[in-house]
């Protein structure tokens, strides 16, 4: 069995020599022989340059709604501040009320980062913002209540 295996490939190894001597059939390559042309050599072995999904129009409109809906969201958080600033009625060491020294503030850092084009830094700015309020309403109705209870307590004795 192992005879006629190898007795097969020399069969075949004696066409192959005999075709590659023979000027009958130039067009089969062998192989080894490698690529006809350069553009050939470079299409087979450089990485082709992948075509963008979309063009540049389509990406100027995409980065364009991206852009607006940022803007939305950052005045929606304005809106949000403006309206938590309400509840802050108490004055400061100076005689100023709290909400006008928060509202003074956010528009400080608002007008800051008005310029601000790079998107990680923007959601960032926002996510940053929106916590903070969050967590003022959070500790203004934490005090709220417990200066309720305080005058409950007050109120029993």
């Amino acid at each position: 069995m192992m005879a006629a295996k190898l007795q097969k490939w020399r069969n075949l190894s004696g066409r192959l020599d005999r075709i590659s001597r023979s000027d009958a059939v130039p067009s089969i390559r062998l192989l080894h022989e490698g690529p006809d042309t350069m553009e050939e050599l470079l299409d087979r072995h450089l990485a082709k340059k992948e075509k963008p999904l979309i063009n540049d129009d389509e990406a100027e409109f995409l980065n364009r709604r991206r852009l607006t809906s940022t803007r939305r969201e950052a005045l929606s958080l304005y809106r949000d501040i403006l309206r938590a600033t309400r509840f802050f009625m108490w004055t400061d060491r100076r005689g100023i009320l709290w909400r006008d020294v928060l509202r003074e503030n956010a528009r400080k850092e608002f007008e800051a980062a008005r310029f601000e084009t790079d998107p990680e830094v923007i959601t960032r700015l926002l996510i940053g913002g929106s916590d903070a309020v969050s967590s003022a309403l959070d500790k203004l109705a934490e005090k709220q209540k417990e200066m309720i209870e305080l005058k409950r307590r007050g109120d029993q004795q």
